[in-house]
């Protein structure tokens, strides 16, 4: 059978995925969002290779109870920082922090991420659901950058979600005044914007060779969402839990991404876990991405990227 490829994602979460048994002790590994679903499985995982993990969440008390397992499961060294992906000052102190103790990164992933079934406006303007799952990460990302352009081969991973096919981003109506907002189309726009702006990230890291790429963690069994409401947790704990795997299978992936020397795993790429596969075509419009990537800087604030003291981008909107 040929499918749709508008359809393949439907075969490819059905794949044998791939493993990567290499190790990373001594490496330094970023991840946001650690104390549940995919983010606590990939810190896991990336705990049992060696690495030196430094994990920033929300929830102090299940981050430290998750950090002391790790430490004495697998004896490696374990940071906690606190944020709050709805604060973006909250980002910049923590993209600080991180600068101002580790010279180098190896691997970052940005894995936070929320579902809303509803819009929900904050007080600064901003779109919660485009706000967690893109401004907050771009910025850290942003942040980070000249950090980690000092470590040759480090590596950026995106958990995004097949859910970006839902829907494209709007620039002129990130507050959904125009356009009817329901749950998936704010979350597809979201998750459209952090691939648009990918690629254009990919642009400016090519002279450092850092490799920066997206995945879908497949359908796994999460928190995301489940602050909408008591149907919506009761639906998703008594009926979509039924259909949902195991994150540990997400875990395995992004490892798989961060660390494989398979030349087949590229920069720039959308993964379903790991196997390549085409996102949709709004998301792959670099006109729009051009855009969505200099008025997301001037949203966080940003005028212009330096990255090892030389000028990378400059907002044009």
């Amino acid at each position: 059978m040929q499918w749709p490829e508008e359809l393949m994602f439907m075969k490819n979460s059905r794949a044998v995925q791939k493993r990567s048994t290499l190790r990373l002790d001594g490496k330094i590994v970023v991840i946001t969002g650690t104390t549940s679903g995919v983010g606590k499985a990939a810190a896991i995982r990336f705990a049992q290779g060696g690495a030196h993990l430094v994990m920033i969440c929300r929830n102090a008390a299940k981050a430290r109870t998750l950090q002391d397992d790790l430490i004495r499961n697998y004896q490696v060294p374990v940071n906690v920082l606190i944020a709050d992906f709805t604060d973006l000052e909250s980002i910049r102190a923590v993209a600080r922090a991180i600068a101002a103790q580790y010279q180098r990164i190896d691997v970052l992933i940005h894995n936070v991420g929320i579902h809303r079934t509803h819009k929900v406006i904050l007080a600064e303007g901003y779109d919660e659901v485009f706000l967690v799952n893109h401004l907050a990460p771009f910025l850290l990302n942003c942040l980070l950058l000249p950090t980690m352009v000092r470590s040759p081969k480090s590596r950026i991973l995106y958990v995004n979600s097949e859910g970006h096919r839902f829907s494209t981003v709007h620039p002129d109506d990130l507050q959904w005044k125009c356009h009817r907002y329901t749950g998936l189309k704010g979350y597809g726009a979201a998750k459209t914007a952090q691939l648009l702006t990918i690629w254009e990230f990919d642009e400016m890291l090519k002279p450092y060779e850092v490799r920066i790429t997206a995945m879908h963690p497949g359908a796994v069994k999460s928190s995301v969402g489940h602050d909408n409401g008591g149907f919506y947790a009761w639906y998703a704990q008594h009926v979509l839990s039924h259909f949902l795997g195991d994150p540990s299978c997400s875990g395995e992936a992004l490892y798989y991404l961060a660390t494989t020397k398979e030349q087949t795993v590229n920069s720039a790429r959308f993964y379903n876990q790991t196997v390549e596969e085409k996102p949709a075509a709004h998301a792959l419009d670099r006109t729009l991405g051009k855009v969505v990537f200099a008025q997301s800087l001037q949203l966080v604030g940003l005028g212009v990227l330096e990255l090892d003291g030389r000028k990378q981008h400059e907002d044009t909107v």
